[in-house]
């Protein structure tokens, strides 16, 4: 919990962050986090117990009422104490604000608890669509304001590096208050209005799909142009003899790719324009963008050469089809070899609903990102490298918000959070600018006095009954302080 300093004229000076703000009665800081309560200061929020459910009668309920906690001791293996409103550590020589010990399993555990000030932060945004959002590079506006970029994309997604301190503290005061809005509401799962220089604007929220352009995203591709032959061929055998899958990535020809072969499906003449990779796979066949498979491409047709009259024949049949279904056309060959736009047979409809019911719904994924410095570690134990080997060697597991988190290799504790898999009002912010996002470590009691623990400020589970600013969620996942 913060501390406070009485300045007279009724105002508290708060140190939970380095604004240490004045605040008057009745207000809250800055950060919306601490008010001023009759010359006393609080915690906005209540600090977040996330409980352990059980199925009962085939629904998930909690052991306890997910409400304000009425002061029961709680079962101490069936809970875990989130940092969610637990407070910070600054100024920084101090222990974490919770260092709580249980037994769980019959093995003595101590989680320490913290709300990380972190300037280092950013998200990840993974948007499940073949649309063309922009160059890799580009700058990502948000309110006009930079505030990342677009990076590599991947298998049916395109790819969003957002936030991290040369945008929050970097750049101008707007750039950083800006940069700082777009990363709260993108963690609290909240929509958020991006426009990619050079490309396209898109409405992303964790766990909906994306909106490109103001049409909402239904799903990503099933593979690219080369697997979706691969995957669809023997469906196609018999009933059409040319496919083309349009991709921006790779294009497939059934007549020419491998798996046309196998099945002795007969050559076409058909001409594609593009870079030939392999057999029946063409690269470049068209220049990124939101139409056919990715590409710019309205009219498919405009990727086809001229077929060769020596092996292409009146009346062949070709199904030109996306990635994702979502565009489809039938045409047969006349007499001049020219395609013909035709009705489309039934059996290659039902091929088509195949490769869309194969696409998996498009979503947005949003991980945080963040790096817990030295300073955060100091309130875990008085010799902070200590607890980050004691993270790299798995003795002390880390959580944010109680939800699983990945700890990526090499130095410090750089760590993402899927923030759909944590609980709501994990977040805060100061206005240096830096988000707050809550950090938890949860390692066996032996272990962390042997890494230089703060062992006096350990206190059992049982002891935070007599908070009234405690509050109980039901937690669906396995704990955090469990292997299982």
């Amino acid at each position: 919990m913060a501390n406070e300093t009485n300045t007279g004229a009724d105002k508290i000076r708060c140190d939970a962050c380095p604004v240490m703000c004045y605040i008057k009665p009745g207000a809250a800081g800055a950060c919306d986090r601490y008010a001023n309560d009759n010359g006393r200061l609080v915690r906005v929020d209540p600090h977040i117990l996330l409980e352990r459910t059980v199925s009962h009668g085939g629904r998930v309920v909690p052991f306890h009422r997910a409400e304000d906690w009425d002061g029961r001791i709680v079962n101490a293996p069936s809970t875990f104490v989130t940092a969610i409103g637990a407070g910070t550590t600054y100024p920084d020589y101090k222990p974490a604000p919770f260092i709580v010990s249980a037994e769980i399993d019959g093995v003595d555990v101590v989680t320490v608890v913290t709300e990380g000030i972190f300037s280092y932060c950013g998200v990840k945004v993974k948007i499940d669509t073949d649309r063309y959002l922009g160059p890799e590079t580009a700058a990502v506006r948000a309110q006009g304001e930079v505030v990342g970029h677009v990076t590599t994309s991947e298998y049916g997604s395109q790819m969003l590096s957002l936030g991290g301190v040369h945008h929050l503290t970097g750049g101008s005061k707007k750039e950083g208050r800006v940069t700082c809005d777009t990363l709260m509401d993108l963690s609290k799962c909240k929509p958020v209005e991006l426009t990619v220089e050079g490309g396209s604007s898109v409405v992303v929220q964790a766990g909906q799909p994306p909106i490109v352009n103001g049409v909402k995203e239904e799903r990503m591709r099933v593979g690219c142009g080369s697997a979706t032959i691969g995957m669809f061929a023997k469906q196609w055998l018999g009933k059409v003899d040319e496919v083309v899958v349009v991709d921006d990535h790779i294009t497939g020809v059934l007549s020419e790719h491998q798996a046309g072969k196998l099945l002795d499906i007969a050559d076409t003449g058909i001409k594609m324009k593009g870079r030939r990779s392999t057999p029946g796979r063409y690269f470049q066949v068209a220049e990124p963008g939101t139409g056919w498979g990715g590409t710019n491409i309205s009219d498919p047709l405009s990727i086809l050469g001229p077929f060769d009259p020596k092996v292409a024949r009146p009346g062949l049949t070709m199904l030109m089809v996306s990635t994702t279904g979502e565009h489809a056309s039938y045409y047969v060959l006349d007499d001049a070899l020219k395609p013909i736009e035709k009705e489309m047979p039934a059996a290659l409809k039902f091929s088509v609903e195949r490769i869309q019911e194969n696409c998996e719904p498009a979503m947005c994924t949003v991980l945080f990102m963040a790096g817990a410095g030295g300073s955060l570690r100091a309130g875990v134990t008085d010799n902070p490298v200590r607890l980050t080997r004691s993270v790299k060697d798995a003795l002390t597991r880390v959580t944010s918000g109680g939800a699983p988190v990945y700890v990526w290799p090499g130095g410090g504790i750089t760590y993402m959070v899927d923030v759909t898999r944590m609980p709501a009002a994990a977040f805060g912010y100061v206005p240096t600018p830096a988000l707050v996002a809550p950090i938890e470590f949860t390692l066996k009691l032996s272990d962390y006095a042997a890494l230089g623990g703060h062992m006096d400020a350990v206190r059992p589970l049982s002891s935070l009954k007599n908070s009234t600013e405690v509050r109980l969620m039901p937690w669906q996942h396995p704990l955090p302080g469990r292997r299982t």
